[in-house]
């Protein structure tokens, strides 16, 4: 023991730095998705978290003549969290933890009951050096036992080259780098994990300068920068002018759910026989980012889109903003969100009050018992029953809009509240979303049956679109199996595909092909309702009219065009489904950056205060 204690004091820091390391590069190699393509990302991948860890392990001993024992164990502790926190959140989004992330972790769905759907068995390998080095930091400070330190100049240059070079090379392989921070899996593998949330950091505290520094002339600048919209379809422009609007969030729902059977059975048989007499979008893309349901609501109310980093609910709650409460509100209409969670979830409290709402009903103004609860809380059905109540004392014409919670990650729902057995694909999440999603298709049936019986249907025009995918690509294996398809780039990018469907009372039913996203609802509801959709600062474009040659464009900067699509850091010709050169996506690469930056630039500066 004394021979291992003695060998661990001489060698505690480089040894710390080899074990951070080496499991570092294994997750980062088996566990993301990361684009290594070349030798370079190879290099990269292998050198991109050594300069980091050597200069943060090295905090330890840079300014003091001993290594300090409990610091050395507390920056140790912190990269291990670090990378084992990633690995949960990656495991369900598919996406890299953020600052803003750390800062809104109350709202992050996914990790809290679900954990035990995330952790494997095998993370625990990720803990075992973190126990010897506790256990040894720990008894040497309590024996008063020296750490010998590293050479410091030697230790700390060896650590500097390496993250100039990892800069350096990663400069190289992709100028834009810094400029798309949203593509968080390139800025991972070229700069490594730890570069990356030092970079991130460095965003996150420059963003309020930006706001600071913004000034009129900014605002008109990218005000003339803006995309032109197309005119409106005559045959469906006001044809909803002075309806009633009921908006219902399908939550986790995706598009391959509609008209899906298992067993023989429906999955959503009254959306199914709704769809018969609405307008029907089956091509909308799911277009957010890490604020997932607060951002499907953002781009609806303001036809932007949403952060690449945290939420703009909870990021950008005090901007100026020309959203949809507001437009309707000169229109006489009055607005309320319905929604029986805490009202300061995803700060929708602040939220909403900044986007012109006259009432909101949380969590307080319903009667939620564990009996009537599940998951997430209120289960959809009563939620609904009791909406009605409160529906009621709206002035008309309205807007309200509805936001279940029952069909959420991980999807659980008791056995009385089951009236479709669960699937058989091998993935328990998948299986248990059969029974989830045909629960939220009985509720929003009795909803509608509801509303009928108390004279809210006939004058008014009903939207309802998925907020955003329920199975991420860490499950979708099982409905792969489901749908008997194969699994690719292209099928994952078929299931961001979300419904919409827009019912209007005696209208006739037409599946609409266009392609668009989930932003793209905002200028079509203004359209439906007579309300030009191009008096409004928006990257929104109504889907009755929507150019085919613009491309819907991911908040990760993947995009699908007429002939190509992107993703996954590689370009796909659509006809032929296979990779060609990056070059025949380099045009709308450009439009994608230019877009993404546009709308960023107008949040975070809060340039629409600048503007009439």
């Amino acid at each position: 023991m004394n021979e291992l204690k003695h060998f661990l004091a001489k060698h505690l820091i480089p040894l710390g730095v080899v074990a951070l390391w080496l499991k570092t590069v294994i997750v980062s190699a088996t566990a993301f998705s990361l684009p290594i393509q070349n030798g370079a990302d190879v290099f990269l991948l292998l050198i991109g978290p050594l300069g980091s860890l050597m200069l943060l392990l090295g905090f330890s001993f840079y300014f003091s003549k001993h290594v300090r024992p409990l610091v050395f164990l507390l920056v140790y502790l912190l990269c291990t969290a670090l990378l084992f926190g990633t690995l949960l959140y990656y495991r369900f989004y598919i996406d890299f933890l953020t600052v803003s992330v750390f800062l809104q972790f109350s709202n992050v769905g996914g990790l809290g009951s679900s954990t035990a759907e995330l952790v494997s068995p095998y993370d625990l390998l990720l803990l075992i050096d973190l126990f010897v080095v506790a256990w040894f930091t720990i008894s040497a400070k309590i024996e008063r036992r020296s750490i010998e330190r590293p050479r410091g100049k030697g230790f700390a240059w060896s650590g500097l080259v390496a993250l100039v070079v990892a800069l350096g090379v990663s400069h190289i392989q992709n100028p834009y780098l810094l400029k798309t921070d949203y593509a968080r899996d390139e800025l991972v593998a070229s700069l490594g994990l730890y570069n990356y949330q030092l970079v991130n950091l460095a965003q996150g505290i420059s963003a309020p300068l930006k706001e600071s520094w913004a000034n009129e002339a900014t605002a008109s600048d990218i005000k003339a920068e803006m995309q032109e919209k197309p005119s409106p379809d005559v045959d469906v422009f006001g044809l909803a002018q002075g309806k009633n609007i009921v908006m219902i969030s399908l939550e986790s729902t995706q598009n391959f759910v509609i008209g899906q059977t298992v067993n023989g059975e429906e999955l959503t048989p009254f959306l199914n026989q709704l769809i018969e007499e609405s307008f029907y979008f089956p091509n909308i893309y799911d277009q957010t980012a890490q604020g997932k349901s607060s951002d499907m609501e953002f781009m609806l109310d303001t036809g932007f889109y949403p952060l690449s980093s945290g939420s703009a609910f909870v990021r950008r709650y005090e901007n100026t903003f020309r959203s949809l409460p507001q437009i309707l509100k000169e229109q006489g209409y009055t607005s309320a969100a319905f929604h029986a969670n805490d009202a300061t979830f995803w700060n929708r409290e602040a939220m909403y009050e900044t986007l012109g709402y006259d009432e909101f009903f949380s969590k307080d103004d319903y009667e939620v018992t564990d009996e009537l609860s599940v998951n997430y809380g209120l289960k959809d059905k009563p939620f609904f029953a009791q909406s009605i109540d409160h529906l009621n004392t709206l002035e008309s014409p309205y807007m309200a809009k509805f936001i279940p919670l029952t069909n959420h990650f991980p999807f659980l729902l008791e056995q009385e509240d089951q009236s479709i057995d669960p699937a058989d694909t091998g993935v328990d999440v998948v299986n248990r979303y059969v029974t989830t999603i045909r629960y939220q298709d009985e509720a929003i049936e009795q909803f509608f049956a509801d509303l009928k019986k108390e004279g809210h249907y006939e004058d008014t025009i009903f939207l309802l679109y998925g907020d955003h995918y329920g199975i991420s690509r860490q499950y979708e294996s099982g409905v792969h199996t489901l749908l008997d398809q194969e699994e690719n780039t292209l099928t994952h990018l078929d299931l961001q595909k979300v419904p919409l469907i827009i019912h209007i009372p005696g209208q006739t039913g037409q599946t609409i092909e266009t392609e668009g996203g989930q932003i793209d609802i905002h200028a079509t509801l203004l359209q439906l309702l007579g309300l030009s959709a191009n008096e409004n600062l928006t990257f929104s474009y109504d889907l009755f009219t929507r150019p085919s040659d613009v491309p819907i464009i991911f908040r990760d900067g993947r995009f699908v065009s007429e002939e190509y699509l992107y993703a996954d850091h590689t370009c796909y010709d659509r006809k032929t489904e296979q990779p060609v050169e990056e070059t025949y996506c380099a045009k709308d690469q450009e439009i994608v950056r230019e877009q993404l930056s546009l709308s960023d630039e107008i949040l975070l500066g809060d340039l629409l205060r600048f503007l009439d």
